[in-house]
C-alpha cells in the first residue's frame, strides 16, 4: 500500500479534504487584498489593483506593481481597481487578480485538493454581489468559498469576545465602505453600513484642490496628502503641518506646484468624517440597553485602514463619551479574524454569513 492510500486510510474523512489543502483568508478589500494561509499566517498584502493587456485581458502585473502603473499606461494596458466600495465593479478583472494571487501564495502542485476559502465581504452586500464574489473566488481555484461580515471578521481580529452574552462594538473603516456593528453571542445585534471609507477621502481631497487651487490631482496623490498631515481633530502640533503638493495647473495646462496645509485637509475630509461619526451615533442609538450598558465599559473598538486617521479615535471619544481603542494592526483585523475563523471552523461556523 502506497503512503496516500495509508493516510487516506488512517484520516477520518471529514479532515481528510483539510490535510491535502492549504485553507486560506482573504480580506477582499477596495484599497488592499491581503491573505491569511493556515499554519503560515498573513503571506501577502497589495494593493487591490490588477494591469491587463487591453485586447486579451492578460494579466501583466497585480498588486504593488499594478499600482505603480495607474494613470501611467499606454493604450494597450488598462490598470484598474476591480473593487470599488467593498464590492466587485469588474468581475473578470477581479477573478483574473485573485487568481493571481492564489498561485502567488499556494502552490497546488504540492497540494492534492483546492484550498477552502474564508472572504471577508461588507454586511450591506447584496446577494448579486455576495455571488459575484463567491463565483469569482471559485474560479480562480477554491474549493469552497466561506463569506463573512467584515465587522464580525474585525471584531473577531481585534480580540473582541464575540463569544460570550456580552456587547461589543466594533468600527471598521475601510478604503471602500465603513461599518459599524454591535456583537454579542456569535451574532450581530445590529449593523450599519455606510459606502464611505479612505476612497472617499481621497475623492474630498482631489474635489478641494481642485476647487480652491484649479489644481488637478490623482487620487494616489491625495492619499499620500492624508497619511501625511490628514487629521480629523486639529492641534497646534497638527496646524503647523504642510505638504508640497504637485498636480497639473487647469487655467494653464503645465505642471505646477503648491503648499498645502493641515487645516485645508481638515476642512476637505470634514463631510466624510461627519458621515462616520453620523453611522457611530446612529448605531449606539439602536443597540438595546442592556448591551449598551457594556459599552460603557468596553467602549468601542475601531479597525481598518482608515482608523488610522489622526485624531479620529479622540474626536468619536469626545463625539459619543464612550472611550474609544484602535485595534493592534488596524490593517489586518479583518484577514487575522478570517484566518481565525479557517483554523477553527467547527467553533466559528455560526458566525460565518448563511
Amino acid at each position: 500500500m502506497d503512503m496516500k492510500k495509508k493516510i487516506m486510510n488512517f484520516l477520518p474523512a471529514q479532515r481528510l479534504f483539510s490535510f491535502f489543502s492549504s485553507d486560506i483568508a482573504v480580506d477582499l478589500g477596495t484599497a488592499n487584498t491581503v491573505i491569511y494561509v493556515r499554519g503560515k499566517g498573513i503571506v501577502l498584502n497589495e494593493p487591490s489593483v490588477v494591469a491587463v493587456r487591453a485586447n486579451t485581458n492578460e494579466v501583466l502585473a497585480a498588486g504593488t506593481k499594478a499600482k505603480e502603473m495607474l494613470g501611467k499606461t499606454p493604450e494597450s494596458i488598462v490598470a484598474c481597481r476591480p473593487l470599488r466600495d467593498g464590492v466587485i465593479a469588474n468581475f473578470e478583472l477581479t477573478e483574473s487578480m485573485i487568481r493571481h494571487f492564489i498561485r502567488k501564495v499556494h502552490d497546488n502542485r504540492r497540494t492534492l485538493v483546492s484550498p477552502r476559502m474564508v472572504v471577508g465581504v461588507p454586511s450591506g452586500i447584496t446577494q448579486v454581489e455576495k455571488r459575484a464574489v463567491i463565483e469569482s473566488a471559485m474560479q480562480a481555484g477554491a474549493r469552497e468559498v466561506y463569506p463573512i461580515m467584515e465587522p464580525m471578521a474585525a471584531a473577531i481580529g481585534a480580540g473582541l469576545n464575540v463569544q460570550e452574552p456580552i456587547g461589543s462594538m466594533i468600527v471598521d473603516i475601510g478604503g471602500g465602505t465603513t461599518e459599524v456593528a454591535v456583537i454579542t453571542l456569535k451574532d450581530v445585534v445590529f449593523c450599519q453600513s455606510i459606502r464611505v471609507g479612505g476612497d472617499e477621502m481621497d475623492r474630498a481631497i482631489v474635489q478641494y484642490v481642485k476647487r480652491k487651487y484649479n489644481l488637478l490631482i490623482g487620487e494616489r496623490t491625495a492619499e499620500i496628502i492624508k497619511m501625511t498631515i490628514g487629521s480629523a481633530l486639529l492641534t497646534k502640533e497638527v496646524e503647523a503641518m504642510k505638504i508640497d503638493v504637485k498636480g497639473r495647473d487647469l487655467i494653464t495646462g503645465v505642471p505646477k506646484t503648491i503648499i498645502m496645509t493641515a487645516p485645508e485637509v481638515h476642512e476637505a475630509l470634514l463631510e466624510t468624517i461627519s458621515n462616520i461619526v453620523d453611522v457611530v451615533r446612529v448605531a449606539l442609538e439602536s443597540t438595546p440597553p442592556e448591551l449598551s450598558s457594556d459599552l460603557v465599559d468596553r467602549g468601542i473598538m475601531m479597525a481598518g485602514g482608515g482608523s488610522l486617521l489622526k485624531g479620529l479615535d479622540k474626536l468619536l471619544a469626545k463625539e459619543t463619551g464612550l472611550p474609544v481603542t484602535v485595534a493592534e494592526d488596524p490593517l489586518f483585523c479583518v484577514v487575522k479574524g478570517a484566518g481565525m475563523v479557517v483554523d477553527q471552523l467547527d467553533v466559528f461556523k455560526e458566525v460565518l454569513m448563511k
